[in-house]
């Protein structure tokens, strides 16, 4: 009897211990109910100024083509910092500069064969006179050469200079369109119809209206 109570005593035991589980139990936790909520719900309007807002259309941005060219006549290279090409801003500068450089050296090499030919001319010394074979011709057709050179060199600056501003103009004139869905140009294949020659690789120009 004693072995009977012992082991209905163990029994009893385990199977209160199994019902005392941390997974069983029930957490409670006592919120404050006075609390105030700091998120606010949008109003009406809100709402809709934010929907129109999302579905309102893409700005592109425009540049003033009589600005962009305005500002390339008034200083080289500001007309693409209006475009904000600032790639090309070295490629004018590096252009009109070489090209000042060259007309700068050719006139004073002129200064000094103009000198020298003048005194040849009247008799006088000059910083050649001790070279042998330099005549009045010899010093004539160098000034020539060297006027010539000078004014070959003014007139690709004055190229670089006119086509700095062309290019401001276009770029600007032309922003608006890089932006078009509607005009593409993008790399292609060329097939022949007839097969008389092999593919080749070109340009694909596609408009659409």
């Amino acid at each position: 009897m004693q072995r009977l109570t012992v082991l209905f005593l163990i029994l009893f035991s385990l199977k209160a211990f199994a019902q005392i589980s941390p997974k069983d139990t029930i957490r409670v936790e006592n919120f404050p109910t006075d609390s105030v909520s700091t998120q606010q719900t949008p109003s009406e309007i809100e709402v809709l100024a934010d929907i129109k807002e999302s579905n309102a259309p893409v700005k592109t941005m425009k540049y003033n083509p009589t600005k962009a060219g305005l500002y390339s006549a008034i200083l080289p290279g500001l007309g693409q910092y209006y475009n904000k090409k600032y790639w090309k801003i070295p490629i004018v500068w590096g252009g009109i500069g070489t090209g000042v450089g060259v007309t700068l050296w050719n006139q004073k090499q002129y200064n000094r064969y103009r000198d020298a030919f003048v005194a040849e001319l009247n008799g006088q010394q000059h910083e050649f006179s001790n070279i042998p074979g330099v005549t009045k011709e010899v010093l004539g057709r160098t000034q020539d050469r060297v006027k010539r050179q000078r004014d070959y060199a003014i007139a690709i600056t004055s190229l670089v200079y006119i086509l700095g501003i062309v290019d401001a103009v276009v770029d600007a004139h032309l922003y608006e369109g890089r932006k078009d869905p509607d005009l593409a140009l993008k790399p292609t294949v060329i097939f022949d119809e007839f097969g008389k020659t092999n593919s080749k690789a070109g340009l694909s120009l596609s408009y659409n209206f």
